[in-house]
């Protein structure tokens, strides 16, 4: 083939036709946990986190329920991976022996959403939410200007068992708002490391536990989740099937495929190199901390 403006159009319409075959093909799982939020700027500030009011009966004038002072901002950020093709690969009509890679760069792309929010797990402990505390803790108040309910905890510090989740379950179902009144938030997804995958699946799908019927079996859905394995012990419990999610996924740019493989290119005139990459602009954060419960495994009691 030779290498003309032609060609070298075809070349990156094959690649980016591979690249969005397998990018649609790919099914991501941070939607099960977190809600997407799509950006119009640089950072997006969610004052409304924490507004969980509960209708009342209409006495009266209306009560308008101020919220507390937060500001809790996901500040964007760029993301790349870059791949090269050589030129004489291209002029030998070679397009299809890397089709793979440009497949597995969709791959990467269409799963880099997981990667960001799965990433907030193991730092749930210690990285702060809305509220100004970490995402799982045992010291969260609803705000309210005005008006706080005593402190609530997403935290336990028990290994996973069926009497530690039952104890997990019980707590985010009695949370309360700012009116001692029931939430509702009723867990649904139990989030494990691979590690933790038979203990957690005993749970919930058994029919006995120790010869004794396993109350548990159905409650919740099962999630393994590799970005856990360095930290073994912790578990998760969360609510997923609100409209507000435990976590956030915010959408700047999407990924896309873009070439620099013009003939006077630096990589191509020096290097005899196409230049393919993809680029988006997102990132993650922590959504309500009322939907998820957190235990970091190190103890034995539930």
């Amino acid at each position: 083939m030779i290498i003309t403006q032609t060609s070298i159009r075809e070349a990156f319409s094959a690649f980016n036709t591979v690249f969005n075959k397998a990018f649609s093909e790919t099914e991501p799982q941070y939607t099960k946990v977190a809600m997407e939020v799509p950006s119009d700027t640089r950072d997006e500030t969610y004052a409304w986190l924490g507004a969980v009011p509960s209708m009342r009966e209409w006495i009266g004038d209306r009560q308008i329920k101020n919220l507390a002072a937060y500001g809790y901002t996901i500040r964007n950020k760029d993301f790349e991976l870059t791949v090269s093709v050589p030129r004489n690969d291209v002029e030998d009509d070679r397009i299809g022996v890397f089709k793979p890679m440009f497949q597995d760069l969709a791959y990467s792309a269409r799963l880099h959403p997981d990667k960001l929010v799965f990433g907030l797990f193991p730092k749930a402990f210690t990285e702060l939410c809305f509220d100004g505390k970490p995402f799982i803790s045992d010291n969260h108040t609803l705000g309210y200007e005005g008006k706080k309910v005593t402190a609530q905890s997403n935290k336990g510090t028990a290994k996973l068992t069926p009497d530690s989740y039952g104890a997990a379950r019980t707590q985010m179902l009695t949370l309360v708002n700012d009116e001692g009144e029931p939430l509702r938030i009723v867990p649904d997804l139990l989030v494990v490391s691979p590690q933790k995958e038979a203990i957690a699946r005993t749970i919930l799908e058994a029919t006995e536990i120790h010869q004794e019927t396993n109350i548990y079996k159905g409650t919740a859905e099962l999630l393994v989740v590799p970005e856990l394995a360095a930290n073994p012990e912790q578990w998760f419990l969360l609510c997923t099937k609100r409209p507000v999610k435990p976590f956030i996924f915010q959408s700047r740019r999407k990924p896309q495929l873009v070439a620099k493989d013009r003939p006077n290119d630096d990589n191509v005139f020096w290097e005899k190199e196409f230049v393919y990459g993809v680029d988006a602009r997102c990132n993650a954060g922590y959504g309500l901390w009322q939907l998820a419960y957190g235990s970091d495994g190190t103890t034995e009691g539930a």
